[in-house]
């Protein structure tokens, strides 16, 4: 299957905007029309709500849906029973914060890890959870190359005052950082005997990802960075961690056994699902990896890289300009953040706009790392599949406008 600007004319959104040179993809990805037509599909032919009734269209629903957990399942080498549907990777990380709160109180001597390279959905959660179970905070450092390995976890401390749990990213949303996660959850369950929640938000739609290998005890991803529907994510949990730990919220489509004072809970994923599940979006998320599946995620990888690397020759040659994250480019996904010298991110991406170029400005969600690197905000250009090289050349372009707009201010 193609890649690039060829792959456009299957994205609606292409045609609908002609011109558009798209490179926010870290913060929500375009969708195929595959994806679209796999939700409207459902809704014409085989809408009713899942796991209630026992009328052939429910059933169908009920089919379809587990369907899609098992398309996901297989998409990171898990169980079915190991995948819990959730609206995105925010409320994954919402869910076991507050799922893990009786153990965190009765290790409430032991803090809570994290790093400052957190989006703010994998770092707030943590943060008012180690407050109302009266712990500390602890921050795993980076290295020089702004990568976390096994060994900036051992800068922490040992047992018996090891983290009670580690939350950590698999992929900086700002400085495109891959950090050595089966390395990490194995230092931290052999020298911490801790568990480890991976957010893998940036890492699912642009590698491969096992969780076997990788050994974490939760990841958590979005639908809609990875060519899905808003409205859908997924949490991988390990089977003795949906025994241990209670459902995040309660009502219908979630219990055994509903007394008078008290109720027991399903078995399996449907545990945490609570309410009416969102069907299409299931549906529409496996679409979306199927069409990955197609285009193949390694070819997927080595093209982002490519265009990254491109960027970051292209801007790196540039006197007026600071680009943030691992020079080298080795170890990342397709993020380039950068810095026009006497200009905000907001402005510049303004004028970027003019160009059609589509890019973040701003602080994206991860204040730590802002203040970590110095800056209240930086331009962040994001790389997918349907990326090319004209998007770069348009990008430049429009670099090059700002510089004449404020010369003259």
């Amino acid at each position: 299957m193609p890649i690039g600007k060829s792959l456009r004319a299957g994205f609606p959104i292409f045609t609908e905007k002609a011109g558009l040179r798209y490179l926010d993809s870290a913060a929500t990805s375009q969708k195929p029309a595959s994806v679209m037509e796999a939700m409207s599909r459902y809704y014409s032919t085989s809408n009713a709500n899942p796991r209630r009734g026992v009328y052939s269209l429910a059933q169908e629903a009920t089919e379809e849906y587990e369907r899609a957990r098992g398309r996901v399942a297989r998409f990171i080498g898990a169980k079915s029973e190991e995948i819990v549907f959730v609206r995105n990777t925010t409320e994954a990380l919402n869910l076991l914060s507050y799922s893990m709160q009786d153990m965190l109180a009765k290790k409430k001597n032991r803090p809570v890890a994290l790093t400052r390279m957190e989006h703010h959905s994998n770092f707030v959660p943590w943060q008012q959870a180690a407050r109302r179970a009266g712990a500390k905070l602890a921050f795993v450092p980076f290295d020089a190359k702004k990568r976390i390995t096994a060994g900036n976890l051992g800068k922490l401390a040992p047992r018996p005052d090891a983290p009670s749990v580690l939350a950590i990213t698999h992929a900086s949303n700002v400085l495109g950082t891959l950090n050595d996660i089966a390395g990490i959850v194995r230092y931290a369950h052999e020298e911490w005997e801790c568990p480890v929640v991976v957010d893998a938000a940036q890492a699912a739609p642009h590698l491969p990802i096992d969780v076997k290998r990788l050994d974490a005890d939760f990841l958590a991803f979005s639908s809609h960075k990875m060519l899905g529907p808003t409205g859908i994510g997924v949490l991988y949990m390990k089977e003795e961690w949906r025994e241990r730990l209670p459902p995040f919220m309660s009502g219908g489509g979630q219990i055994a056994n509903v007394g008078d004072r008290t109720s027991t809970w399903a078995d399996g994923p449907a545990k945490f699902e609570a309410g009416t599940p969102d069907v299409a979006g299931a549906l529409g998320l496996a679409a979306a990896i199927e069409y990955i599946g197609r285009t193949g995620m390694e070819k997927i990888g080595r093209h982002e890289k490519k265009l990254a690397d491109r960027l970051r020759r292209a801007l790196a040659g540039m006197d007026d300009v600071e680009v943030y994250g691992p020079p080298d480019g080795q170890d990342c996904i397709g993020v380039v953040s950068f810095n026009l010298a006497g200009v905000h991110g907001h402005d510049l991406s303004g004028i970027l706009d003019r160009h059609g170029v589509a890019v973040r400005g701003g602080h994206h969600c991860a204040q730590p790392l802002m203040r970590m690197l110095g800056v209240n905000s930086t331009v962040r250009a994001s790389f997918y599949l349907y990326n090319d090289t004209d998007d770069i050349d348009a990008l430049l372009e429009g670099l090059d406008e700002a510089r004449r707009i404020f010369s003259r201010l």
